[in-house]
């Protein structure tokens, strides 16, 4: 007898059966796991959502809610519950509220608010990894970071941006990393780089984490003009001045996940004499400037003359969820590659198991700096 069809049968036995903790996951023989989320409480609606979006079922009867999913056994991704409420992360763990943490589930991810920006807030999540979801090496020796902080007045951006450096010293390419106070805390990208430069797989780089508020997050993090002048007339001209940084384009990179992605990608087109390489994870590549049509980058990729340059691009396989155009993540993501393939570019394309989440960008940056650093 199946685990629903157990409690249905007796409610009582809820604290059995999930003694060991939630969600239950249960192996199968083709590789796959059984996994069913539970939820104890009343509402009108139950929903799973970020890496998973599906509707709970009430079990007649009863206040208790179940989903069971088959999914790939190398699965690793984020969720929480949300009672139509609630399109961000939980603003605590105490698996209680409108959209909450799983109350069942010990694992979480915090995402802490940004100290340098008012508007940023804690988040919380529910950590849901499967027996055969990947290592991740380059995460397993923590290393003390050497960060600094510094602030740059922007007039490209409208006011002044803080930035964080990791390893400032002369003569070091720049890895330039949007979404800086995530890129660090989440992915834990000082980690990544150290251990690669330690273990002699990457030549030693100066890290530098754009701060973006909240606020204008949006506005700025695109194939925008004012984040083009930033880099070339701001930034980088900043940063042999102050951390020593050799600006190399053929050895410089530039990063970002999802709208920073999309970002890191134009920032490498337009600017090739100063970035050589990008790494887009999960890349915003549907967006648009407005009253343009969907994908706007990459058309303007097909329309140009064809160059070199290295990117790395990954996407999640369960980012499936329609985008305007009625087109996925997947979907998008494979045009870019193919297109900046056709006009010449060295491009490492990879489709991770998993959603549009941190926990498979902090493991897949490893596998992108080693793509794209000479």
């Amino acid at each position: 007898m199946g685990i629903i069809d157990r409690l249905a049968a007796d409610p009582s036995l809820w604290t059995e059966i999930t003694a060991a903790g939630l969600p239950v996951i249960e192996p199968r023989d083709d590789g796959q796991c059984l996994v069913t989320f539970l939820w104890r409480g009343e509402a009108e609606r139950t929903h799973v959502h970020w890496g998973l979006w599906d509707d709970l079922t009430r079990l007649p009867g009863t206040d208790i809610w179940h989903l069971t999913r088959v999914l790939p056994a190398d699965l690793r991704t984020v969720y929480y519950l949300s009672h139509d409420a609630g399109f961000s992360a939980p603003p605590d763990r105490a698996g209680t509220g409108t959209w909450h943490v799983d109350p069942g589930n010990p694992r979480h991810v915090h995402f802490p608010a940004d100290p340098v920006d008012p508007a940023d807030k804690d988040g919380w999540v529910s950590l849901l990894e499967l027996p055969a979801a990947p290592a991740e090496p380059w995460l397993d020796q923590p290393r003390s970071a050497d960060l600094e902080r510094a602030v740059i007045h922007s007039r490209a951006l409208g006011g002044d941006r803080h930035l964080t450096l990791h390893q400032p010293g002369p003569g070091r390419p720049v890895l330039v990393v949007f979404d800086g106070h995530n890129a660090q805390k989440v992915l834990r990208i000082p980690e990544t780089v150290q251990n690669l430069t330690a273990a002699g797989r990457i030549p030693p780089l100066t890290t530098i984490f754009v701060h973006l508020p909240d606020d204008t997050r949006d506005d700025h993090l695109a194939a925008v003009p004012e984040m083009r002048e930033f880099l070339a007339g701001e930034l980088m001209p900043w940063a042999p001045t102050h951390v020593g940084a050799l600006l190399d384009g053929g050895r410089n990179v530039i990063a970002g996940a999802s709208r920073g992605g999309l970002a890191a990608v134009w920032g490498a087109l337009e600017l090739p004499g100063l970035f050589g390489a990008a790494i887009a994870q999960s890349g915003s590549f549907w967006w648009a400037p407005p009253g343009e049509d969907p994908e706007w980058l990459t058309r303007r990729v097909a329309a140009a003359p064809a160059t070199r340059g290295r990117f790395y691009l990954d996407v999640g396989t369960m980012e499936t969820q329609p985008l305007p155009g009625g087109t996925t993540m997947i979907e998008v993501g494979r045009r870019m590659r193919d297109t900046l393939r056709a006009h010449g570019h060295r491009v490492h394309w990879s489709e991770y198991t998993g959603s549009h989440d941190y926990v498979n960008w902090r493991r897949t940056f490893a596998d992108a700096l080693l793509a794209v650093t000479p």
